[in-house]
């Protein structure tokens, strides 16, 4: 599935000086006090954005900040502006774009303001393009329109895993619910080898085979589901020792007392399953070691809490040795990698959380159908 590239949008145009190009970016960044935390998600652009400046383009970026209701200060992209003034002299930044309420709504008159005046556009925000909103899926309808760097590598390497991955092929699944990840398991089933899983969600895996799971979290509406998937296949590779909290003891409080105890998968009453066990760790750090592909998506268990760390960062350190190619979903993976400082030893690191589940799941999303829909695609 090809969306036009870069080298698209200038043959479309004739040449880029001169022209005036519309991008929308992902410059949700995290601000402290009206400072900027971490500016990764602006430099993560600079490739889009000089690439499209070296050529004569007249650019002008665009980007949501958090989610605020309307225009609102704490929100302003002005922190952003000054940034990127410093890597990409230049380029204009419009104003966050969620002060308008027709962004989510993909208004046609919000779309209509952004595109006024503008001759191509260009989509860079991966994380963004699952959502059918004014700023992803409107501009491509009317003008010539392509994927930025960024996401044109999201899209071959997550999509080049889902239908042509190198084998034996592994997915690692970990965070809290099934249903968060119940539609990319269900695709993942029809490609991987092995699918592991960990984290807060092996536990409704549990109760689906008649075990008893203490005070772990799970899923009442989602066990028959999890029955299905176990009689379905043989390749889900579940957990065989936890690491638990008893009775008394407080999550992300290792002062409030409480036991923790390596255990089966039986879990007795009153105590929390909080990370996969030792045994467990090795289990899956020796399937990973054999796969020629792995994709991890959702840490093993609370692993910001130092008693319940040690299945994630053998997880991460498995990633980070094989010989595999290794792709890492964004959010709590990510995080995961840069605490243990791994975040540099995996093959592709996704800007994406829900973005990348998605296009795994689905094959699509909103934003690339859009882009193939362009008067140049």
């Amino acid at each position: 599935m090809s969306v036009p590239t870069l080298e698209d949008l200038e043959a479309s145009l004739g040449g880029l000086d001169g022209k005036r190009i519309l991008v929308r970016c992902d410059f949700n960044v995290p601000l402290d006090d009206g400072r900027i935390v971490d500016d990764l998600r602006i430099r993560s652009a600079l490739p889009t954005l000089h690439w499209l400046t070296e050529r004569g383009a007249v650019v002008t970026a665009m980007s949501h900040l958090g989610r605020p209701k309307g225009p609102d200060p704490a929100f302003s992209l002005e922190p952003v502006m000054h940034r990127l003034a410093e890597l990409a002299p230049g380029v204009a930044l419009l104003e966050n774009l969620r002060f308008d309420p027709g962004e989510t709504k993909d208004d046609p008159a919000t779309v209509a303001r952004l595109v006024e005046g503008q001759d191509g556009y260009v989509n860079d925000a991966f994380r963004a393009s699952h959502r059918a909103h004014a700023s992803i899926v409107g501009p491509p309808r009317t003008l010539p329109s392509a994927a930025g760097r960024l996401l044109a590598k999201e899209v071959e390497v997550l999509l080049g895993v889902r239908n042509d991955p190198k084998r034996p092929f592994v997915a690692v699944l970990g965070g809290a619910k099934v249903s968060d990840k119940l539609g990319v398991i269900d695709a993942l089933l029809d490609v991987v080898d092995t699918l592991i899983v960990g984290g807060g969600m092996c536990f409704t895996f549990f109760a689906a085979q008649g075990k008893p799971i203490g005070a772990s979290l799970v899923e009442e509406d989602q066990i028959d589901t999890c029955r299905e998937l176990l009689e379905r296949t043989d390749a889900i590779h579940l957990p065989s020792d936890i690491t638990a909290l008893g009775p008394g003891g407080k999550i992300k409080d290792p002062e409030a007392g409480g036991d923790v105890r390596q255990l089966g998968t039986s879990i007795p009453d009153g105590w929390m399953g909080l990370d996969i066990g030792p045994g467990t760790a090795a289990e899956f750090t020796d399937i990973i070691r054999d796969a020629r592909t792995v994709l991890w998506n959702g840490p093993m268990g609370l692993f910001e809490d130092p008693r319940f760390a040690a299945g994630t960062r053998t997880v991460a350190e498995a990633v980070a040795e094989t010989r595999a190619f290794t792709v890492v979903g964004g959010g709590d993976s990510a995080a995961a990698l840069a605490q243990f400082g791994l975040e540099k030893d995996v093959d592709h690191l996704s800007t994406g959380g829900g973005a990348s589940l998605e296009l795994l799941e689905q094959g699509d999303l909103p934003g690339l159908e859009a882009l193939r829909s362009a008067p140049n695609a």
